[in-house]
């Protein structure tokens, strides 16, 4: 599952580093120069960990944090970035929201390594998958695609999840039937996920005008293209 980080940074050769050393870990990285570009971002894609500059232009790292938490109801692992820091404004950051601070400078290994271990003991916070602007979100059965939402079936939802699980992997048809009626609860046929895949085409790539996700695989089953 790709995890996106998005990185509020003015600087942006603190960015670019940020960045490196995130993407060599396999998290899927978003930029913003400031804290209304973050903004922005952050409605559209909805990343699942926010590290953030304190002192910004325009609109702070505290700010941006209070709006994640306060106007957006997002509980996000969110990790402040600052120069200089006392005890009394690391305590005020921590009750407004913020899970974790580093001061600069800083490894930038060591906000890797942290940023697993926040994001492995708040796994919960992220049910999201994301892919090339499709998000999928599996605890409020959402999908958007680049910040659209897309309406779903049951059946439809569970077979996007079901793929999305298993990027670029050929699941057959007979395992996306046992998945999307494990019980056996109604007669099916592999007929039934051609249709169903034939509604995603048609709700996600052709109404939303996306990028090829879902390849036939002749004589095998179905793949989705991750990237």
């Amino acid at each position: 599952m790709q995890k996106d980080i998005l990185i509020v940074e003015d600087d942006m050769k603190i960015r670019k580093l940020l960045r490196l050393y995130l993407e060599k870990e396999g998290y899927s990285v978003m930029e913003a120069q400031n804290g209304e570009e973050a903004r922005e971002m952050f409605q559209q894609d909805e990343p699942c960990f926010v590290i953030t500059d304190l002192m910004m232009p325009k609109f702070s790292g505290e700010q941006l944090c209070r709006w994640i938490r306060h106007e957006q109801k997002s509980d996000i692992p969110i990790m402040m970035l600052t120069a200089k820091i006392t005890e009394s404004e690391r305590i005020a950051g921590l009750q407004m929201g913020a899970d974790d601070y580093i001061i600069k400078p800083f490894s930038p290994q060591e906000v890797v390594v942290r940023v697993n271990t926040i994001l492995k003991r708040m796994a919960n916070r992220c049910s999201k998958i994301s892919y090339r602007g499709l998000m999928i979100k599996t605890q409020s059965c959402e999908v958007k695609y680049n910040g659209v939402d897309i309406a779903l079936t049951q059946h439809e939802f569970k077979l996007l999840h079901f793929l999305m699980k298993h990027p670029n992997q050929i699941l057959s048809r007979e395992q996306i039937l046992n998945e999307l009626y494990p019980n056996d609860e109604r007669s099916v046929i592999d007929r039934t996920v051609d249709v169903h895949v034939g509604k995603l085409r048609e709700k996600i790539e052709v109404s939303c005008q996306t990028p090829s996700f879902f390849q036939t695989v002749r004589g095998m089953g179905y793949r989705f293209v991750a990237y």
